[in-house]
């Protein structure tokens, strides 16, 4: 049996027609949802979500096209975008009975989590945004024999069919690998949510393609539309990231205050998976976040 946070209450919540997300609600007090990256499903949280708790309702879906949550057929570019994405979460809340809340994200999550704050401002109240960079400003950082730490953007990308094959002829060594090359402790991630992790990459490669697929396409054009109009992340914000930007030549903190008008960026010295390689930092940054105004 796949595990579970546990005291968590598991749900499946409609968000768009044909679309239900798996859900794991818990604790009481001002919401807060968390999102996963990628290769991961909502069990990334667990640590954080159990901490946080304590004092607040704390909501972990699975997001779309991962883990148990439904995993609908790519028909159009915006089935997978970030902006359909963010809207699932915006309608998840609303139908658990939370009109504005803290969102929190990681990776994937994170640009999902973007787009919320960026095309929901009334909802949103604060915003986190965990060891990536917007979609737009990500494809612009990328340049030479550095873009090769992002092979996985480039191979994924493609039209549908060829990558898809390709990773499902080998989706466990594929997800797998970047387990281990994104996680400077291994012992982060225990072998049965590692498992757990693997299984549900294996399930729903042409979603998770899908999402990827996005990220070359509709969602650069919705950022750039978003940066032309001069639109701008107005509530409290929190970036947490790795230092990537010396070698890959950007100032991480200077793309971040472009779109964030409070912004609180900072670096810090764990693998990718940070919530579950350091939650206590994580959590503490979370809980600080949640008392700017």
């Amino acid at each position: 049996m796949a595990p579970t946070l546990p005291d968590f209450e598991y749900r499946r919540v409609t968000v768009a027609e044909g679309v239900s997300l798996h859900v794991a609600v818990g604790g009481s007090g001002t919401p807060v949802v968390l999102l996963h990256g990628f290769p991961q499903t909502h069990l990334m949280w667990r640590h954080v979500a159990a901490d946080l708790a304590a004092d607040h309702t704390v909501i972990v879906p699975d997001l779309r096209g991962y883990g148990d949550s439904d995993k609908p057929l790519e028909d159009g570019p915006d089935t997978y975008s970030k902006r359909t994405m963010a809207q699932d979460i915006v309608t998840l809340a609303k139908n658990l009975g939370h009109e504005s809340f803290a969102l929190a994200g990681h990776d994937r999550g994170a640009l999902v989590a973007f787009h919320a704050g960026l095309d929901h401002p009334d909802v949103i109240s604060h915003l986190a945004c965990l060891d990536v960079l917007p979609t737009l400003d990500t494809w612009e950082a990328l340049h030479g024999v550095t873009a090769a730490v992002g092979f996985h953007l480039y191979l994924m990308a493609q039209p549908s069919g060829l990558p898809e094959k390709m990773i499902r002829a080998s989706s466990d060594e594929f997800f797998g690998h970047f387990l281990d090359v994104w996680t400077e402790d291994p012992d982060a991630v225990p072998d049965d949510v590692r498992e757990a992790y693997l299984t549900a990459c294996r399930d729903a490669v042409p979603s998770i393609v899908a999402d990827y697929r996005a990220s070359a396409g509709i969602d650069v054009d919705h950022d750039r539309a978003d940066r032309a109009a001069g639109h701008q992340l107005v509530m409290p914000v929190s970036v947490l990231q790795q230092d990537w930007g010396a070698a890959l030549g950007y100032e991480a903190a200077a793309l971040w205050g472009a779109w964030a008008r409070d912004l609180d960026h900072s670096t810090v010295s764990t693998g990718h998976f940070m919530a579950e390689e350091a939650p206590a930092d994580i959590a503490g940054a979370l809980r600080k976040l949640l008392t700017r105004s």
